[in-house]
């Protein structure tokens, strides 16, 4: 067994654990991060940016936003469900926390708004190809990951971490096995546990949620979001808490469908399995409002129904819902994709000529179906929806002009977040309430903040909370180390 020893030990090289490990090495510490991946980042590779509040970014483009003002929005809508000293701690730090990273060399595109109803708080790293999409954070990582290094961090990849060492009540380090099978033992005065959540975990999934990964559930497909850190952190006497998922909703396998996914998604006519209206299609900028609706009908699954003279509308007037994601240009580029999803027998798009042809594809009863678009028509054409109220500007009615373009939507999530408690230095409690000596978690295995549903109105939130648990973590690790030494 390979021996190796360090100030801490960081598990998982994410972005809350590269934080963590940079605030280390700032801290005079030597830190060794284990990765299991091939890679660092984590889920930031496939993210855009972090939250800021107060950031010198938001107030030279007149749209700052104090941090008073993000708390009172976070706590009302969570109804004071979370900690709030964690997220002060969070919200207070994440300005100096956006100069920090820039201070490495990171570059932003600017503080943006996910949808209109939501504050510009979504710091989104420049992209090297200068679109603003997905992975546009892959620069941050790569950023962070040589500023370890220089810090004098160790970082060995292929290298899961398979249990921590408890001794009288303390992790003392962690046992990992390295790329050629070779076990290490590795001793620290802490260890911060950073391993993304369990967003990939089949069976952890089901046994929480209730859901069927890739049947009726459709995550981003985080490679290693297996629970790893999570369930060592439990073997370890951690207390199970507030886990959860960042619901939203999307196409399966939405980026290989991206373009598809853009285009459905507007605030048409969305209804369930029985052929049943929901919910006001105007929230649904907000994916999270959306997937909540959705995980509550048949089968976690939503049909949303345009045509082809909505169609048309868009490409000449643009959509009725801009979001910072989803681009404009997918309307132009879209009719391709149709074919392409036709041809290959994508489940995702359904397309029809006739209302019998649809209800046959979509297996809801032609009469049914027929009387909840004539419903909705009616409700256009009086230019009030009398259902659920939602915003005349939306009222397009269902004419099956130019054929129905269906898109079939299921609940979906960024990964998982929570499992332990902890405190705004980031120490993991026990079952007791107690704190564990010597043992931090950062990012989304501790992400508690949400209480039942994630906070779109402040985008960016996740990678934020990330990134300043991880200085968090990092900086609780130096004075709890400087306490042990004195």
């Amino acid at each position: 067994m390979k021996k190796m020893e360090a100030d801490v030990i960081v598990v998982a090289a994410g972005p809350a654990g590269l934080a963590a490990a940079i605030t280390a090495g700032e801290n005079d510490l030597k830190a060794i991060v284990f990765e299991k991946s091939n890679t660092t980042g984590g889920a930031a590779n496939m993210g855009m940016g972090p939250l800021g509040i107060g950031t010198k970014i938001q107030k030279n483009s007149f749209c700052d936003i104090t941090k008073d003002e993000a708390m009172d929005i976070h706590m009302k809508y969570t109804h004071y469900r979370v900690d709030g000293d964690l997220v002060q701690t969070y919200f207070e730090k994440s300005a100096d926390t956006i100069e920090w990273l820039e201070d490495m060399g990171v570059e932003f595109a600017g503080a943006f708004k996910y949808f209109k109803e939501s504050a510009a708080t979504w710091h989104i790293v420049k992209p090297e190809n200068g679109v603003i999409g997905p992975r546009a954070a892959g620069p941050m990582v790569r950023i962070m990951t040589e500023k370890a290094k220089e810090l004098g961090a160790e970082i060995y990849l292929e290298t899961p971490v398979k249990s921590l060492i408890m001794e009288d009540g303390k992790c003392v380090g962690v046992k990992a096995e390295s790329k050629d099978g070779e076990e290490i033992e590795a001793r620290a005065k802490a260890v911060v546990v950073a391993t993304g959540g369990f967003g990939t975990n089949k069976e952890m999934i089901k046994e929480h949620f209730g859901y069927d990964l890739w049947e009726n559930f459709f995550p981003f497909n985080v490679p290693g979001t297996s629970g790893d850190g999570l369930n060592m952190m439990w073997d370890a006497g951690a207390k199970k808490f507030g886990a959860n998922v960042e619901m939203i909703y999307q196409l399966k396998d939405n980026l290989n469908w991206f373009l598809l996914d853009a285009v459905l998604r507007q605030p048409n006519l969305l209804i369930n399995q029985r052929g049943d209206r929901f919910m006001d299609e105007g929230q649904m900028g907000n994916t999270t409002y959306t997937g909540n609706a959705i995980a509550l009908q048949p089968g976690n699954y939503a049909y949303c129904i345009m045509d082809g003279a909505i169609l048309k509308y868009y490409k000449k007037n643009g959509p009725d819902i801009f979001d910072i994601v989803h681009p404009e240009e997918a309307f132009l580029a879209v009719d391709g994709e149709f074919d392409r999803a036709e041809a290959e027998g994508y489940d995702g798009f359904i397309r029809a000529d006739s209302i019998e042809e649809l209800a046959e594809k979509l297996g809801i009863d032609e009469d049914k179906l027929q009387e909840t678009i004539d419903d909705y028509n009616d409700m256009c054409d009086a230019n009030y929806d009398s259902q659920f109220n939602k915003e005349k500007a939306y009222l397009h009615a269902i004419t099956g002009k130019g054929g129905y373009l269906v898109g079939k939507f299921y609940i979906a999530a960024y990964g998982t977040i929570g499992g332990v408690r902890i405190n705004k230095y980031c120490e993991v409690f026990d079952n007791n309430d107690n704190v564990i000596p010597g043992l931090y978690s950062a990012g989304s295995d501790a992400n508690t903040i949400y209480g039942d549903s994630y906070n779109f109105t402040l985008p960016g939130n996740t990678m934020g909370f990330a990134v300043n648990s991880g200085r968090m973590a990092g900086e609780a690790v130096a004075d709890y180390i400087d306490s042990l030494e004195d």
